[in-house]
């Protein structure tokens, strides 16, 4: 049941300017969100894009995995492990290319709309990273900044931690008047969901009309530890998706959410079930096609094209089922038309917009974990 009341707060949004939002908030299964104007819209100067980063040569591949598991008790055996999953590349990873096309992409964009908005690319675990980023911001003069972060959906490690990344870059580079706002989530925009409809679209139709009554959708993300997922949207969100594009692609296929590239001790439980695991599951005398949707990342990078094309494609060929995999949204034209659309609603106050549920705005509890989580494995990108 939707409830509504107003009050004032520090939104986590805006939490690095500590921007004061008076607001009517509509709550709903997926979270709180606003759905009236911030009462003084500030002038943003620059764009940051906020990514994961990644190796791009041989050599970067362990100082990259050393970045991303500091302060985690990760062995260096588990190191070397994955160093030989990127060493199938060539030890390149192809996110950083990737993002790079998308800032051309979403410069183009923006420009078609005479828009001359700079746009600075910064990452968690890699270089540029998001410190240099910022530094360079501000050498560059500006002070009101936009961050949009490529991770559509409410974690602690897709969006919460990047809102602490942006705080520590404000407070180490010491500047008052320095504003980074982060867009916020983008899951359940319009342009979001018919940009994955519409490639999922185009791989079923690979799918002969013999063949699609043993075909299924397997909806894909990322696996996070249940204990992250308790104090977040994630889930939720991810049902929520996964629910509308059956609906809308193929109302008569049975689908299911599975996850991959879990990590960490057994012993943490994560979600599940792996995808994986789950095709060894499959009743493959009622199904004998899967097609892949990988609704948890917006771009073909390693987990992409290590975990889902090369280890579940293989398995799945092992086992006599045919796999077909959905390309992400990387570059869409109606993607980077999303990007373009969230950065005027936070430039000009418009009201945000969804398709599912309510826009989501992050509030300062949002995706909090008990503790930072040491052991909590190693993520790639």
């Amino acid at each position: 049941m939707l409830s509504t009341h107003t009050k004032e707060m520090d939104c986590l949004v805006g939490d690095a300017a500590q921007v004061s939002y008076k607001v009517h908030w509509r709550e709903d299964q997926f979270g709180f969100a606003p759905f009236a104007r911030k009462e003084s819209m500030p002038k943003y100067e620059a764009i940051l894009l906020l990514s994961f980063g990644g190796p791009e040569s041989k050599e970067d591949v362990i100082p990259f995995l050393k970045n991303v598991t500091s302060g985690k008790a990760v062995p260096l055996e588990r190191l070397q492990e994955v160093e030989a999953q990127y060493a199938l590349f060539d030890g390149i990873s192809p996110i950083n290319q990737q993002n790079r096309d998308l800032i051309t992409a979403l410069a183009e964009e923006l420009g078609r709309y005479n828009s001359e908005l700079p746009i600075y690319f910064g990452n968690r675990n890699w270089e540029p990273f998001i410190q240099d980023a910022v530094e360079q911001i501000v050498n560059d003069g500006h002070r009101k900044v936009l961050a949009f972060v490529t991770s559509a959906f409410g974690s602690y490690s897709g969006c919460r931690q990047y809102q602490e990344d942006i705080n520590n870059a404000v407070e180490n580079i010491q500047v008052d008047d320095l504003t980074i706002d982060k867009i916020r989530l983008f899951w359940n925009h319009p342009k979001y969901l018919s940009a994955v409809e519409n490639l999922i679209k185009e791989t079923m139709l690979e799918i002969s009309a013999e063949k699609r009554a043993t075909t299924k959708l397997l909806f894909s993300a990322h696996s996070i530890p249940e204990a992250w997922s308790e104090t977040s949207p994630y889930t939720s969100q991810l049902m929520a998706i996964s629910n509308e594009m059956s609906n809308r692609v193929a109302p008569d296929l049975k689908w299911d959410l599975v996850f991959q590239s879990r990590s960490g001790p057994p012993a943490v439980p994560w979600l599940e079930p792996d995808i994986v695991d789950y095709l060894d599951q499959i009743d493959k005398e009622n199904t004998d096609t899967v097609v892949v949707v990988p609704i948890g990342f917006l771009s073909d990078h390693m987990e992409v094209k290590f975990d889902l094309d090369t280890q579940a494609a293989n398995h799945a060929k092992e086992m006599g089922i045919t796999m077909l995999r959905v390309p992400t949204v990387g570059v869409h034209k109606t993607f980077v038309t999303m990007i373009r659309e969230l950065i005027e609603e936070a430039l000009d106050g418009k009201q945000p917009i969804a398709e599912i549920g309510t826009p989501w705005i992050c509030t300062p509890e949002c995706c909090a974990i008990r503790r930072r989580p040491e052991s909590q494995g190693l993520e790639r990108e």
